[in-house]
């Protein structure tokens, strides 16, 4: 359909009631997964729900199957009737979101406050995360090996944090600083307590905070090192506008579209081609580590998954790789009036107007970058026309305003055929993000006829014996 149509004006009463079911549900998902281990436990338990299984011995055509690493990244497939050698399709997310990370030796005191040393993780503007209440979330790994999660800041019962930020009244010489150094990395550390011990000579409120861990969690002082604790904004996700349009939470970049591929997944029905959710960690600071999409992980995922359906060879897991199309489903910027300078108006990503395709991200002259074939982009517009969904080809903004990555280009290497799409999302990387209900709606529409309709282009089936 016209990419310059809002999606709104489409809408039956059939679609109003999906577009608001799937948002509700996909509130409860951000709410439930506000780490990239709370997000892959979720994708785990909905996953199971809608009969999937780990992957075992024996798998095959109709199967629903899922493979996950260390709680942190996870690839989900249905199982489709043609040999997996003729390649996947795969829409592939990240569930990792720009936060603040506990440091290994973190409490420490000053003043007779308590604070909690921090290191932010991914693009943020630092100046964001002051002031505004903050939650802990993670897990706590002890050298016996027994571990326990924690969570704190999210119920209406509990305290929750706060990082502090100067007053205006004090502020004249900080006014003057740039906004990347307006707030320092250094001072966004989080404010913990104020009550002193009275059996103690020095860090008062630190013995006070370590007695609360002790009594709750049986935590020492030391068992941080072995710790993953992340802050988060805390609450839960809202409606926003006075229309209820659009949806306002924390970590749409890149849950939106995480939860928009996983559900559907779910929705497949028979499919002839496999189809593949991979959701991956570690996007926010460039897909590294065991757990991000540079490892080796999903590659021996479908190495195990052609070995439980008797089909492994190495051959065909080149060709399986090779004969896959993947959306890289990751959310791009909105077109923000209040900062138009920034935009090109004619190829800007706009609230409402459905699902946004990138042909290539990167930076300036493309820096790594994937630059989607146009044969791929043709046959992605008759399969979304006949579907009737609304979508818009859009680049990130200006061309010497900036840039971004995905995940898109770990994967094209293979020699698979991938596009970069996903959700617009205003305020991207701020505490809290808005996007459009439609555009939501529009994404989970967009792969579901993406898992039903893509083949491969210029495919080297003739090389195959199937």
């Amino acid at each position: 359909m016209n990419q310059k149509t809002t999606a709104w004006h489409t809408y039956q009463e059939k679609n109003w009631q999906e577009l608001e079911q799937l948002s509700e549900s996909y509130r409860r998902y951000l709410d439930a997964g506000k780490t990239e281990r709370e997000c892959i436990a979720e994708s785990i338990r909905l996953a199971e729900e809608a009969g999937f299984r780990p992957l075992g011995p024996g798998a095959g055509p109709g199967d629903r199957v899922y493979v996950q690493y260390m709680g942190k990244t996870a690839a989900f497939f249905h199982l489709g009737t043609e040999p997996l050698a003729q390649g996947l399709n795969i829409l592939g997310a990240h569930v990792d979101s720009p936060r603040l990370d506990v440091k290994g030796n973190p409490l420490y005191e000053d003043g007779g406050l308590a604070y909690l040393d921090l290191h932010y993780y991914g693009g943020i503007k630092k100046y964001q995360w002051t002031a505004i209440p903050m939650a802990l979330h993670g897990v706590v790994i002890k050298k016996d090996g027994t571990s326990f999660s924690l969570s704190v800041g999210e119920e209406d019962s509990d305290p929750v944090f706060t990082i502090t930020d100067l007053l205006p009244h004090l502020a004249a010489k900080q006014a003057e600083k740039k906004a990347d150094v307006v707030v320092e990395g250094e001072a966004l550390d989080l404010l913990a307590g104020t009550i002193p011990v009275s059996d103690c000579e020095k860090d008062v409120v630190c013995a006070a905070i370590m007695r609360i861990l002790k009594d709750t969690y049986g935590m020492e002082a030391d068992d941080f090192l072995s710790a993953e604790l992340e802050v988060v904004p805390a609450g839960r996700s809202r409606e926003a506008g006075f229309d209820r349009s659009m949806l306002l939470a924390y970590g749409h970049d890149d849950r939106s579209c995480a939860y928009t591929s996983l559900h559907a997944l779910f929705q497949t029905e028979s499919p002839r081609r496999t189809s593949c959710c991979f959701l991956s960690d570690k996007e926010e600071i460039g897909s590294v580590g065991a757990s991000g999409a540079q490892s080796n992980f999903f590659p021996l995922a479908v190495a195990e998954l052609l070995k439980s359906a008797g089909e492994f060879s190495e051959w065909n897991l080149l060709f399986c790789l090779r004969n896959s199309v993947m959306l890289s489903a990751d959310v791009t910027a909105a077109y923000d009036p209040l900062y138009a300078d920034v935009y090109e108006k004619r190829t800007a990503a706009y609230l409402g107007r459905g699902v946004a395709f990138c042909k290539y991200t990167g930076s300036r002259g493309k820096s790594g970058a994937n630059d989607a074939e146009p044969e791929l982009i043709a046959q992605l517009r008759r399969i979304l026309d006949q579907a009737d969904v609304s979508y818009q080809f859009t680049e990130l903004g200006r061309v010497d305003a900036g840039g971004g990555g995905t995940i898109a280009m770990y994967f094209s290497r293979y020699g698979m055929q991938v596009i970069d799409c996903g959700i617009p999302v205003l305020s991207m990387h701020a505490p809290w993000e808005l996007i459009s209900k439609a555009d939501l709606y529009e994404a989970h529409r967009c792969f579901l006829s993406f898992l039903k309709d893509a083949v491969p282009i210029g495919s080297i089936r003739r090389y195959l014996n199937v």
